[in-house]
C-alpha cells in the first residue's frame, strides 16, 4: 500500500462513527456495487476503497460494497447507462459522460470559467450543486456529490503547442460533451467524441493526434507513453460526479442510505484534498517519465479566452439562459 493510500484511508477513518451499529449474526450483508474509469492508482479510486472501508466500519459489517476501478465494468459511458438502467448501483464518473442525460451539466463545464479549484467546488457545493442534483434525480440518479477531476490540458504526439494556432487542424479527443467539443472547434481544432476506454489505442494508433486531460490521469492512465508533448492550457475545470441509481437507492432503509451519504461525504473530503496535493507531483512525473512540457505564456491563454468567449451562447440555447447566468453569478461571487 502506497503513502498516498494510507494517508486517503486514514482521513476516512477518522469520520465520526454515529451510524455505526453491530451485525446481526445470521443475516446477510447487503451488498452495493460501485464502478468507475480511474485507474486504480487515481485519487478517486483510492478514495473509494476508503468509502468502501467506511460503509463496513459504519454499518458494523451489515453492508458491503464491492468496487470496479479501471474500467473493469466497461468504459465510462457503459457505467453511466448500467447505472441509469439499474444494472449498477453506482458509479464515478467524469461528469461529461452524465451530461448527455442531464446536460444542465454543461452550465458548469464552460472554458476558462472557474479561476480555482477552490472557487469551483463553492459553487457545486452551494446552491447551484442543489439545483444540479434535482436536475439529475429528475433524470432517475441520486448525486452523491462531486470529487475533483481538476484542470485540462492538450497533449500531442507530433508536435508541440507552444501557440493557439498550434491546434489549428488537430484531432484532439475529447469527452463527449458538447460544450467542450464546441471549445475546441472554436481554437480551430478537430474535435473528436470518445470514450476513455478507447483513449490509449487511439492515441497509440494515431486515430487521433492528441487529447486532454489532468494531469493526474494523464499519469495514471500513461498516455505519456503515446504522447510526446504537454501544453498547460487548463481550459476546463472538470469534476467527477458521484451518482446513485434513484429507484436502487431508494429502496435501501433511511440508515442505509445515511451511511452511504456519510461515508461518501467523507471520501469525497479527502479525494479533494488527495487531489489538490497530487497535482503538481504528477506533472513533475509525467516531465520525468520523458514528455516535454511547453507552458504556454499569457499572452496565448488571453487570445484562448478571447476565442473561446461565445461558446456560451450556444450552452444558453441549449439549456436556458436563466441557469447559465445564475451559475456564472455564483462564479464571480466564488472567485471574489
Amino acid at each position: 500500500m502506497t503513502l498516498r493510500r494510507r494517508s486517503a484511508l486514514a482521513a476516512l477513518a477518522a469520520a465520526p462513527a454515529a451510524l455505526a451499529a453491530p451485525a446481526v449474526f445470521g443475516q446477510p450483508a447487503t451488498r452495493i456495487r460501485i464502478a468507475g474509469n480511474c485507474a486504480t492508482e487515481h485519487s478517486s479510486s483510492i478514495a473509494i476503497e476508503g468509502f468502501k472501508a467506511e460503509v463496513a466500519r459504519l454499518s458494523g459489517g451489515r453492508m458491503e460494497v464491492d468496487t470496479f476501478p479501471a474500467m473493469q465494468l466497461g468504459g465510462a459511458q457503459e457505467n453511466v447507462s448500467q447505472v441509469r438502467a439499474g444494472t449498477l448501483l453506482m458509479t464515478w464518473v467524469g461528469m461529461a459522460f452524465l451530461s448527455r442525460t442531464v446536460p444542465e451539466l454543461e452550465a458548469i463545464s464552460l472554458p476558462f470559467q472557474f479561476p480555482s479549484r477552490e472557487a469551483a467546488f463553492k459553487v457545486v457545493d452551494g446552491p447551484v450543486g442543489e439545483l444540479l442534483d434535482q436536475r439529475m434525480a429528475d433524470r432517475g440518479f441520486i448525486s452523491l456529490g462531486f470529487m475533483e477531476l481538476g484542470f485540462r490540458h492538450v497533449t500531442t504526439a507530433a508536435k508541440p503547442i507552444r501557440s493557439v494556432d498550434d491546434l489549428r487542424g488537430l484531432k484532439i479527443r475529447l469527452q463527449p460533451n458538447e460544450t467542450h467539443l464546441a471549445t475546441f472547434r472554436a481554437l480551430g481544432a478537430n474535435p473528436v467524441a470518445m470514450d476513455i476506454r478507447e483513449l490509449y489505442s487511439a492515441l497509440q494508433q494515431r486515430v487521433v493526434d492528441g487529447q486532454e486531460n489532468p494531469y493526474a490521469i494523464i499519469l495514471a492512465s500513461r498516455y505519456f507513453e503515446v504522447q510526446r508533448h504537454l501544453t498547460n492550457t487548463g481550459h476546463f475545470f472538470d469534476f467527477i460526479s458521484v451518482v446513485a441509481n434513484r429507484r436502487g437507492f431508494g429502496a435501501l432503509s433511511a440508515e442505509q442510505q445515511g451511511i452511504i451519504r456519510t461515508a461518501m461525504g467523507s471520501a469525497i473530503k479527502a479525494q479533494r484534498e488527495l487531489a489538490a496535493r497530487t497535482d503538481g507531483e504528477a506533472l513533475a512525473a509525467l516531465q520525468a517519465r520523458g514528455i516535454q512540457y511547453d507552458p504556454l505564456p499569457p499572452s496565448e491563454l488571453a487570445r484562448m479566452r478571447a476565442l473561446t468567449a461565445g461558446v456560451v451562447d450556444g450552452i444558453k440555447a441549449r439549456i436556458g439562459a436563466d441557469l447559465v447566468d445564475r451559475v456564472q453569478a455564483e462564479v464571480a461571487r466564488a472567485g471574489a
